[in-house]
């Protein structure tokens, strides 16, 4: 699916497809945390491979929202692991990739703190 929007910022998605994202004129096809201003590689490739640390991490780039998508289909991690955001009054949303795709570009127009970490291995 491709996107259309007048405005992006410079780490918005532009399209994702099963097993790839795009963001600006660069494809990725591994899993990835994005920002406004960073990309940058990130371990889980599913579900299965999320642990407390992973998330941790994404709660030291100061988002005020993560989102965490879990590929082609949802999947729910164990709510002990997103539970440390949660207790430094960090949002999670947890989403398959179409959604959480749509949802950053939402909220990034918005001007929010928001991060999204992709799973690629679960498409």
């Amino acid at each position: 699916m491709r996107f259309a929007l007048d405005s992006f910022a410079i780490n918005s998605i532009r399209a994702y497809s099963d097993g790839e994202i795009t963001i600006t004129d660069k494809t990725i096809s591994q899993s990835v945390v994005i920002t406004h201003d960073s990309i940058q590689p990130w371990e889980p490739r599913c579900i299965d491979e999320l642990t407390a640390a992973h998330i941790n991490l994404l709660g030291e780039l100061d988002p005020e929202t993560v989102i965490i998508g879990t590929g082609k289909e949802l999947s729910f991690p164990p709510p002990a692991l997103t539970a440390g955001l949660l207790t430094r009054g960090i949002g999670v949303e947890i989403m398959a990739h179409d959604a959480a795709c749509r949802t950053f570009n939402v909220l990034l127009a918005e001007d929010r703190r928001v991060v999204v970490a992709l799973m690629m291995g679960q498409i």
